[in-house]
């Protein structure tokens, strides 16, 4: 004999309710996850001491332990050593989603998941727009900076420990100023992972050069001109890239 076709009632009680269960660690990670992505748990805020997380959430410290070092694993939280250390909870901005990215693609670099080229094709790609933008939306800060970190790179030698920093401060202050956070961090991660200073030994000839394109960049976009502002930074992506690849032949 068939079987009746479930009444309505009989339908919604029959529909799945259950949720997987998980292991303790996975619930203590998830549980704290939750507090940092709702706002409760503050970038910056310390994390109770492990022994005190444990008698919380009624686990083991080692529970615990493997817990943080996920959610360190996640760039959630930073573990500090030392007595006044611990477990901190991270900024979850713009800002963490760049050097997220930025993370992520120096591993997939060094496992040679991702070929170098294809990085800087993308940076080429995210910089032109991100440089156009800046033009548009510039601000008087966003110029004085800019201004600010050029005229500390025509002070000092292409053999000083600054020039990475300064050069890749160059660029983001230009993503900032396209006023598009997201663009902002893929820019700044791209940049970390591709730009030639950063692991190339620069001639005087090469850093007085770049730092003249840094120059016609910003004349651009203190101009409000985009069209003048991608044409002068694709000349210098392309010519750092050729610096690149006559350095590599060498």
């Amino acid at each position: 004999m068939a079987r009746p076709l479930a009444t309505g009632e009989e339908a919604r009680q029959s529909r799945p309710i259950g949720r997987r269960v998980v292991r303790p660690r996975q619930q203590v990670e998830e549980q704290i996850r939750e507090l940092i992505y709702s706002g409760e748990l503050r970038p910056g805020e310390r994390l109770p001491p492990e022994a005190e997380l444990a008698r919380q959430f009624e686990v083991s410290r080692t529970t615990v332990r493997e817990a943080l070092r996920a959610l360190s694993t996640q760039n959630l939280i930073d573990k500090q050593p030392g007595a006044g250390g611990g477990s901190f909870v991270r900024s979850v901005n713009h800002e963490a989603l760049g050097t997220q990215l930025q993370e992520s693609l120096h591993h997939l670099l060094s496992l040679g998941s991702v070929d170098a080229n294809e990085v800087a094709m993308v940076r080429q790609y995210l910089e032109v727009p991100s440089t156009r933008l800046a033009a548009e939306h510039r601000t008087d800060e966003d110029l004085q900076t800019l201004r600010e970190i050029v005229n500390r790179q025509r002070t000092i030698s292409v053999d000083d420990p600054d020039v990475p920093d300064l050069d890749q401060r160059f660029h983001a202050a230009i993503a900032k100023a396209s006023g598009n956070r997201v663009l902002a961090s893929f820019v700044h991660a791209l940049h970390r992972e591709t730009e030639p200073v950063h692991y190339l030994d620069l001639s005087p000839k090469v850093g007085t050069q770049s730092v003249r394109q840094h120059q016609q960049i910003i004349k651009a976009i203190e101009g409000r001109d985009p069209d003048a502002a991608e044409e002068a930074i694709i000349a210098h992506l392309t010519y750092l890239r050729e610096h690149l690849l006559h350095a590599s032949l060498k």
